[in-house]
C-alpha cells in the first residue's frame, strides 16, 4: 500500500533530514573534541621538543667546552 499522501512523504523526508542533521551535530561535536585534544598534544609535544633542544645545545656546548681543555691540555 504505497498510497501515501504527499503530506506523509514530506513528513518523512523531514524527519530524515532533521535525523541527518542531528548526526552530523554529533559528529561536529566528536570531531571538535577531537581537534582540542590532538591541539593540546601537539602543544605537549611541542614544548618537549623544544625542551630536547635545549637540552641538546647544552650537551654540545659542553662537548665543545671538554674539546678545548683536551687540546689546552696536549698543546
Amino acid at each position: 500500500m504505497e498510497n501515501r499522501t504527499a503530506l506523509e512523504r514530506l513528513d518523512e523526508r523531514i524527519t530524515q533530514i532533521v535525523q541527518k542533521c542531528e548526526d552530523f551535530t554529533q559528529e561536529n561535536e566528536t570531531l571538535r573534541n577531537e581537534l582540542v585534544t590532538v591541539k593540546a598534544e601537539c602543544e605537549i609535544k611541542d614544548a618537549e621538543i623544544e625542551k630536547l633542544l635545549e637540552q641538546n645545545s647544552k650537551k654540545d656546548l659542553e662537548i665543545e667546552e671538554i674539546v678545548n681543555k683536551i687540546e689546552s691540555i696536549l698543546g
